[in-house]
């Protein structure tokens, strides 16, 4: 049986607590009205879904969370991915064979659609499968059943699908690479994975989870970053997204286990100098060059934080920040919920939330 993700309420919706849901870290809008969106689309239960993301993004973790929250949870959730799988091979993989459909068939075998019958079927990298696959994928979808390679009487399914890919599948639908019909029987619910350059303020909490990850023994000093070095990363663009900002959290604790990070610590590629010598207005070069803002401050800009040799206690300071701005919202507002998560961008629903769990006197 698949275990479900912890709960936390966000509108009428249960969700995951300590800022982690289902192995998605993160606290920031983005992140808030996808787990939120998850939650709808995991208690629906049935309705194809379509997760678009550049690589890194997490898009395996948003199926299993959709699966994990759902009722197929006691089904097989089964991962294809269409890229890593050769096309000859695809599809006896996915549709499965009968006992001499060809050459070295020397018995039947059911495919990975049957294995997660009353469950979920992931594909992965959706925007590879070649067309004619394609259009068996569609009759699956249409008629809710499966034909093995050499077979002759169709198997009745019930399996939800959902597929991903960091492709632009409008454009490979333009380009007559992709079916049309196809990709409307799959995106019938779109979700949009958010790339890490568009939620930074999730970042300094990847960081410290993966540092308490990748610190394996209790009695290791615990490795630290210091205030330029954050800063740095935190301008950075991370083209590769979570994934690699998560790699290189670890090559980073293996090799200086138990120490302060400086600048000169990170790879070439991340040292964003000028950033934390002009401040964030000037922005970090990509690796395309590209020139990015930041919302990261320089140290200067925090008045009345006193660091010390241990650093700071960031999650606490973020906090106390947070109160803040809500309060100061709510008193704008002149006490209207509605008019203050407008002034903080935030939806209803999930101001709401963050009073109630921070129990702010409003």
């Amino acid at each position: 049986m698949e275990k479900s993700c912890p709960p936390l309420r966000i509108g009428s919706h249960v969700m995951a607590t300590n800022d982690d849901y289902c192995g998605m870290i993160g606290n920031s809008p983005q992140m808030l009205e996808l787990f939120d969106l998850i939650a709808c689309v995991a208690e629906e239960g049935s309705s194809t879904v379509l997760i678009q993301g550049e690589s890194g993004t997490g898009k395996e973790l948003i199926a299993r969370a959709v699966h994990d929250n759902s009722p197929r949870r006691t089904g097989h959730f089964v991962p294809v991915n269409c890229a890593a799988i050769p096309d000859e091979l695809l599809e006896s993989e996915l549709f499965g064979y009968v006992k001499g459909a060809f050459t070295g068939a020397m018995q039947s075998k059911i495919g990975r659609i049957q294995h997660a019958d009353g469950g979920t079927l992931f594909l992965d990298e959706i925007g590879d499968m070649k067309s004619t696959l394609q259009a068996k994928l569609l009759r699956v979808l249409q008629e809710r059943e499966v034909e093995q390679v050499g077979g002759v009487r169709p198997t009745k399914v019930d399996v939800r699908v959902i597929a991903a890919t960091h492709q632009n599948l409008d454009h490979l639908v333009a380009s007559g690479r992709f079916r049309e019909d196809l990709y409307y029987r799959l995106a019938v619910i779109p979700i949009i994975a958010p790339p890490l350059r568009e939620r930074r303020s999730d970042i300094t909490l990847l960081i410290e989870r993966f540092i308490d990850r990748f610190t394996r023994r209790k009695t290791d000093r615990r490795t630290m970053l210091d205030p330029q070095a954050l800063q740095s990363l935190m301008a950075f663009d991370w083209p590769g997204n979570v994934r690699e900002l998560e790699n290189l959290i670890q090559r980073l604790v293996i090799l200086h286990r138990g120490k302060r990070i400086s600048m000169k610590e990170l790879p070439e590629k991340y040292r964003c100098e000028h950033v934390v010598a002009n401040g964030a207005d000037a922005g970090c070069a990509g690796p395309g060059g590209e020139i990015s803002t930041v919302a990261a401050h320089p140290q200067s800009t925090a008045p009345g934080i006193q660091w010390g040799d241990e650093g700071i206690d960031f999650n606490m300071l973020i906090s106390d920040f947070e109160d803040r701005l809500i309060l100061e919202a709510i008193s704008r507002s002149g006490g209207n919920k509605k008019e203050a998560a407008r002034l903080l961008n935030l939806k209803r629903t999930t101001l709401i939330e963050k009073i109630k769990k921070k129990n702010l006197p409003v």
